[in-house]
């Protein structure tokens, strides 16, 4: 027997029938209901209200399990109960890349360094919650990691203990759980605290219902009435973030963490370059990164002038954000200076490298509203040629092609992504339409990716927004090349990292062909054929503007960058050389048109704004989906057509 929180709670053994102490896929497979009993008996064994216990586990997991994978912070389960010692023990860490942040030309490189992990004994208390739900329970470590009905045993006990420890009865009414809510978040500010409370109570209100990544049906019928009372997040313990210069919409909790603008030796600086968006330069693109660092390291790294720098920064566990640079000006993050000053980086929080852990739904909604609120205030499209992967940033020129970062990479999921920020991936044409999106089902789409541990070892099973692009209409045929990655002409891999054969949900691309359950789109100026099966499609239909050479051409530079002609450059300004990438636009191919814009340079080079110079050309430029990532071609280059 063991005593936790003043109740005896009977042994692990004694508790529920649990078929192993393993991954609990297999046990799970017994009844598509076995896991919304689980809720129930645990929330009757704990005293919990089954809704907050669903709401807290949807919040955290959408009541998926992983087959026992950890999430990007080492959360695991239903509940993510946090495990970040075992999870660093176990993952190798995960670099993407070796680009230059800046992405210009006219200055030295600035290089992301690799992030260091941190040390067990250096974890929060917010990454170490699966131990202190071991001592409550009386589950081991293991059966908590590994088994989702003694982890949903575990979050139960955890909500129950938060719950005597704010001196409150365990009742029977939601409302009365609202500060054990916002206790369970590990928030250690008020403001997150309560947003991560009220999201919760969002879900409890309306409802939800699913079919989980292992096969169960789980619902939570929607209670309209509830209200709960916010005052209980006065809770003790809990600091007042400041605010201060922040731009964040009032439905999440943000935090003014600046970055550094200070000169330094031999006329550099950093971390970012101060300007006047959108007065100066309008804002195009948001940027989705992942830290590949903690919280904590991330943010020592961003307050480091001699590092780089991005807009914002989330929590995984609670969805907190903290933002560093100032919206007018331009930060140091995607690679690309043409993309840089047109854009918005977000950064969210995974240190445990493998590719192949996942994301809490904390935080998918936090970044979700940051992203409508920043769309709103630059007018930006909510669509995937404007929303944007730091693995869809072009490279600059041929040179720079093979080092781009590849993340937030292909089990991002980009489709529940777009949903919450209210703008889901549906047809917008007939099944023999021109255009497609491509949009896989993300839980039943699982292509073997091999490299998340180590080179050539197959990664865990795990559902995915990318579909896999192969030269003919066959699983066996090779993938297509990208000439960029591989200038030898060598086929792409099934690499996880590398993107020179994929298509991502969200993308649109102009068909090239149809056989069968095949489609073929135009793709790196060559066919390339996914499939996509009238039973289980993995696209949809689509309109929209494509472009194709002009009449005469036969192929068309494609550029990573739209910079201004040379004559549009004023003196002392050092003209940026048009370099086109290695690829070519071949006549009779069509590409999806993403937007029109200007031929536009930032000169600044200096730590004084005095000498920063916007030049813009009279050249117009369109960006293009062209391969897994953007492109931009001459629009005197170029036909469209709808």
């Amino acid at each position: 027997m063991v005593r936790a929180g003043g109740a005896v709670v009977a042994s692990a053994a004694l508790l529920l029938p649990l078929v192993s102490a393993g991954p609990s896929a297999t046990a799970e497979q017994l009844s598509s209901g076995s896991l919304q009993r689980d809720f129930a008996a645990a929330a009757a064994q704990y005293r919990v209200p089954q809704s907050v216990l669903l709401g807290v586990s949807y919040l955290q997991s959408r009541w998926d399990a992983h087959a026992g994978s950890a999430s990007v912070t080492g959360g695991y389960g239903p509940m993510h109960l946090t495990d970040a010692r075992t999870a660093l023990a176990e993952a190798p860490h995960h670099s993407h890349g070796i680009e230059d942040a800046r992405g210009d030309d006219a200055r030295p490189a600035r290089n992301t360094a690799e992030a260091a992990l941190p040390e067990p004994s250096a974890l929060p208390r917010r990454l170490r919650t699966l131990d202190r739900a071991a001592e409550l329970s009386g589950y081991s470590a293991e059966q908590l990691r590994d088994n989702p009905a003694a982890n949903v045993h575990g979050g139960a006990a955890l909500l129950a203990n938060a719950q005597r420890k704010l001196g409150r009865p365990l009742s029977e009414d939601p409302v009365d759980w609202y500060g054990a809510v916002a206790r369970f978040s590990g928030a250690d500010d008020t403001a997150t605290a309560t947003t991560y409370a009220n999201d919760v109570f969002d879900v409890i209100r309306t409802g939800e219902s699913r079919i989980t990544d292992s096969g169960q049906r789980v619902a939570l019928a929607g209670d309209p009435a509830v209200a709960p009372d916010p005052a209980q997040t006065a809770l003790p313990g809990l600091r007042t973030a400041d605010a201060g210069k922040t731009e964040c919409p009032r439905t999440v909790a943000c935090e003014w963490i600046p970055a550094p603008y200070e000169e330094f030796g031999e006329g550099d600086y950093g971390n970012h370059d101060l300007a006047n968006r959108p007065a100066s330069q309008s804002v195009k693109y948001i940027i989705i990164h992942d830290t590949e660092g903690s919280w904590d390291t991330t943010l020592k790294l961003v307050q480091d002038p001699t590092y780089v720098s991005w807009q914002y920064t989330l929590r995984s566990s609670d969805g907190h954000i903290a933002q560093h640079v100032p919206l007018k000006d331009v930060a140091w993050h995607a690679g690309n200076w043409y993309v840089n000053t047109k854009s918005v980086g977000l950064e969210h929080e995974g240190f445990l490298a493998s590719p192949d852990a996942w994301y809490t739904e904390a935080m998918y909604r936090t970044s979700a509203r940051l992203v409508r609120y920043l769309a709103q205030r630059y007018d930006i499209p909510l669509d995937r040629q404007h929303i944007l992967g730091h693995d869809n940033v072009p490279g600059t020129t041929a040179a720079t092609i093979r080092g781009m970062h590849t993340d937030p990479g292909p089990y991002w999921d980009w489709a529940h992504y777009f949903q919450l920020i209210g703008k889901p991936f549906t047809p917008t044409a007939g099944p023999g339409s021109d255009v497609v999106t491509i949009r896989p089902d993300y839980g039943q789409n699982q292509p073997v990716y091999t490299g998340c541990a180590q080179a050539g070892e197959v990664c865990v099973p795990h559902g995915s927004g990318a579909v896999r692009l192969h030269t003919a209409p066959a699983e066996d045929a090779p993938l297509v090349k990208d000439i960029g990655l591989r200038p030898g002409g060598q086929d792409s891999t099934i690499g996880v990292n590398d993107t020179g054969a994929r298509a991502s949900t969200g993308q649109q691309y102009a068909v090239a062909d149809r056989q069968g359950d095949w489609t073929a789109i135009w793709y790196l100026g060559q066919k390339a054929w996914f499939h996509n099966p009238r039973t289980q499609p993995t696209a949809v239909g689509a309109r929209g503007w494509t472009l194709t050479p002009k009449d005469g051409a036969t192929e068309i530079p494609v550029y990573g960058r739209a910079y201004p002609e040379a004559a549009a450059y004023p003196a002392g300004v050092p003209v940026q050389a048009i370099s086109p990438l290695p690829y070519k636009l071949l006549a009779g191919q069509r590409y999806v048109v993403g937007d029109r814009v200007p031929g536009e340079y930032l000169y600044a080079t200096t730590f004084d704004t005095a000498g920063h110079t916007v030049v813009r050309g009279q050249e117009p430029y369109y960006e293009i989906q062209f391969g897994h990532r953007v492109a931009f071609v001459k629009a005197a280059d170029v036909t469209l057509a709808r």
